[in-house]
């Protein structure tokens, strides 16, 4: 996997998440790392930023 960054949909707020894409991509609230993470499959993430684009 590779290492967290912080996602380029999170513009410049404070309120960000971080990414780490791999097999499967996981994504966790910068501001609260502790309290884990959630992981897509490549279709579930696909699915997800496509999603994102939509509504912009």
């Amino acid at each position: 996997m590779n290492s967290w960054h912080k996602s380029s949909y999170s513009m410049r707020e404070q309120s960000c998440v971080e990414v780490a894409e791999g097999a499967v991509t996981v994504m966790r609230d910068t501001q609260n790392r502790e309290l884990g993470h959630l992981a897509f499959s490549a279709s579930e993430w696909t699915s997800l930023v496509d999603t994102l684009k939509r509504r912009d």
